[in-house]
């Protein structure tokens, strides 16, 4: 029998009475894991309506206390690594070092976030005028939202969870539907851990309980993360309800590729950037800017790099690619491809067939490279979100960061050379909010915040970091004379 998965309101795990749900399927087999409720509106209201009530005596709570929760969950974090990253494959499909990179990166949140006694201090001034103090201090608001993406189920969420309870908030996760697994895995960690109850909170849904979320007025700011378009329409509908608003888009991510670059070095990463988490990351590498005498050096190698492959099942770990999460974004990722044909655009390494014993009724994709692409065409301009890769060629390093800039996008780029001289220009000139120099994945540490610049984000302070810790409090500021 398929077990429905529960919520988690009010620190206890409750069945939803919605009959309304869905099948959470592993992408590698098409197996059906477990089924996800889409909850009701008196279950969401309910979910709030705990958040409300604990958060009044969470934000009591010291601040070096709160950090030992985190303190404790990042312990069985660690006790439970290599069960939720076999999660992470389980449901999303990507192979099983990169689930282990994801559950890491996770933890390194909590890491970070477990500083807040130091990172929410405030300031003051003795005697702004005679006899009167003033003083400006850090303070929670209240309940936060989070709606995470498919792609990195672990990792996302913990971008913002740790920071928002450290502050003194409370926090409820809307898990995507396609991936509910690996966060019903951390609740239970949560669970054990012991935070208060309505601390942190869990209900599935799509988009009816989003909605819902953004529109209660006790719920004082949203965190999100997914495509462009409904990022843009998140912050819309957030900030016209008065609330924060943090929201990461889609990206186009441009790799340039320089002739001084040392490409017997940098191949393995460059093959990273693009087919690693099978494309489906917003830090892919998407398009190549081949410059100059670049071009056919770097077509030959990556292509014969790209062919060597080995597509499958990732708890197989010589597995270097798995599948893409579902059938239908498979078709579209396929839809893009016919696209580029028709546009003129040359299919030289077609994955399109690929064959992966056990995997008849999974979503694979091979990897693909498109030659005699221009920056006009569609699979250069828009998200893919797949394993296709794009080659332009461009004369020098002025044209490739001009086809970059022009581009809506600006979450990631990335310069591969030895040149100090170009790699200051790129990283200076470059309108991208994550640059890369020899590095095609640029994900940023969690001491630093995750960028993201033009339509790839929506809002003023980033998740991660000290920004984090910026989004999740509001300056009080106190002048007092006795």
């Amino acid at each position: 029998m398929i077990e429905t998965i529960k919520n988690y309101i009010d620190g206890s795990w409750k069945a939803s009475k919605s009959e309304r749900g869905q099948d959470v399927r592993n992408p590698a087999t098409g197996e059906v894991l477990a089924r996800v409720p889409f909850s009701t509106k008196e279950e969401v209201q309910s979910t709030i309506a705990a958040s409300k009530a604990a958060f009044l005596e969470w934000r009591e709570v010291p601040a070096v206390t709160r950090a030992r929760y985190l303190f404790t969950l990042k312990q069985l974090m660690e006790e439970n690594f290599e069960e939720l990253a076999r999660t992470v494959v389980a449901e999303h499909g990507k192979i099983l070092d990169e689930a282990r990179g994801e559950v890491r990166r996770g933890i390194e949140n909590i890491e970070v976030a477990v500083g807040v006694p130091s990172m929410m201090m405030g300031y003051n001034l003795e005697n702004v005028a005679s006899g009167i103090d003033e003083y400006a201090m850090r303070v929670p608001l209240g309940p936060f939202a989070v709606i995470p993406p498919y792609n990195f189920p672990m990792m996302v969420p913990l971008w913002f969870l740790p920071y928002a309870i450290a502050c003194g908030n409370t926090i409820i996760i809307k898990p995507s539907e396609q991936v509910p697994l690996t966060q019903t895995k951390l609740f239970e960690l949560i669970d054990e851990a012991g935070f208060p109850s309505g601390v942190v909170s869990m209900v599935h849904g799509g988009r009816d309980v989003v909605e819902a979320l953004i529109d209660s007025p006790d719920v004082r700011g949203v965190s999100f993360v997914g495509s462009s378009n409904v990022a843009k329409q998140v912050y819309s509908r957030a900030t016209s309800n008065g609330k924060r608003a943090q929201c990461q888009g889609g990206a186009k991510n441009f790799i340039a590729v320089m002739p001084d670059c040392n490409l017997e070095k940098n191949i393995g990463s460059l093959i990273t950037s693009f087919y690693g988490c099978s494309g489906q990351r917003c830090l892919a590498g998407s398009v190549f800017l081949a410059i100059g005498d670049a071009y056919e050096p770097l077509k030959k190698r990556f292509v014969e790099a790209a062919g060597k492959l080995k597509i499958g099942n990732g708890n197989d770990e010589s597995v270097q690619m798995g599948p893409v999460i579902s059938q239908a974004h498979k078709e579209k990722i396929l839809g893009f491809i016919e696209t580029g044909i028709k546009e003129g655009a040359k299919l030289i390494l077609d994955g399109r067939n690929v064959k992966v014993p056990g995997g008849e009724k999974g979503y694979f994709i091979g990897p693909c490279v498109f030659d005699d692409v221009t920056p006009e065409m569609t699979i250069a301009r828009e998200e893919i979100f797949g394993p296709v890769a794009s080659i332009v060629r461009v004369e020098n390093l002025d044209q490739a960061i001009d086809v970059i800039d022009k581009n809506p996008y600006g979450n990631a780029a990335a310069l591969y050379t030895s040149s100090g001289n170009a790699a200051r220009q790129f990283r200076t000139r470059v309108s991208c909010g994550n640059i890369g120099i020899n590095i095609g994945v640029p994900a940023p540490m969690a001491l630093f915040p995750f960028g993201g610049m033009k339509n790839s984000f929506f809002g003023d302070l980033h998740s991660q970091g000290r920004e984090a810790i910026e989004f999740y409090t509001d300056r009080k500021v106190l002048i007092e004379r006795w």
